[in-house]
């Protein structure tokens, strides 16, 4: 849990962030979290639950006043977004992953803006995206996805990704080059087996994998 909670235990340095996008339907439980972040515009989550955020991030206009007995960062740099501020904030305290809640909706701009940071910033931290239906995030050239039988996986070119290979879906994918630009991409697969290992040769790629809850967690590996 967030602020001062006792029951909050340690995850291995990992964070959950909120950004200022479409509110949650409901919060996650946010038991295990190290800490909780918030952009300034996502306090609105917390202002009527018991849960609060350890730690508020932003240039401070998008909340009316700042809430008590709450740390707060003001980064008020307009070359950065308020996510690439939280983003460096966490890698300089030193924690090795995070999961992003609300980076989507209301503007579509500040997404594919948050999609571009999260790869950026790839290489530095572990970044995984949640909103109320699907979990989605950048993946290394050879991943295993662990306990998704059943679960609809979407591969995404950004904005090409080279010999993709796949094991485990309904449509495995042999060698096949994926591709923004020539409509090529591997949406609404279909998980066939518990475990689903994708590989690629060269490019980036972004997974989408749909969830039964929104508190559900996807368990992948870098091979």
């Amino acid at each position: 849990m967030g602020g001062s909670s006792s029951i909050k235990m340690k995850n291995q340095g990992q964070i959950a962030l909120f950004l200022n996008g479409e509110e949650p339907k409901e919060l996650p439980s946010l038991n295990g979290y190290e800490e909780v972040f918030c952009a300034d515009g996502a306090y609105r989550f917390f202002a009527q639950s018991e849960v609060k955020p350890d730690l508020i991030i932003g240039d401070f206009d998008s909340i009316a006043e700042l809430p008590s007995g709450i740390e707060h960062i003001h980064t008020p740099d307009q070359n950065f977004t308020d996510f690439e501020k939280a983003i460096k904030i966490i890698i300089k305290k030193g924690f090795t992953s995070v999961d992003v809640f609300a980076a989507n909706g209301l503007e579509q701009d500040h997404f594919l803006g948050n999609l571009s940071t999260a790869l950026a910033y790839k290489n530095k931290l572990k970044i995984t995206f949640f909103d109320d239906r699907q979990t989605y995030f950048f993946v290394d050239n050879n991943v295993k996805l662990m306990n998704v039988i059943g679960k609809k996986i979407s591969l995404f070119p950004f904005p090409l990704t080279k010999q993709v290979t796949s094991e485990g879906l309904e449509y495995p994918l042999v060698g096949t080059d994926l591709s923004i630009a020539q409509n090529k991409v591997g949406t609404r697969n279909l998980a066939l087996e518990e475990t689903v290992s994708i590989r690629f040769l060269e490019g980036e790629l972004l997974l989408f994998v749909n969830l039964e809850t929104p508190s559900e967690r996807i368990i992948r590996e870098m091979e």
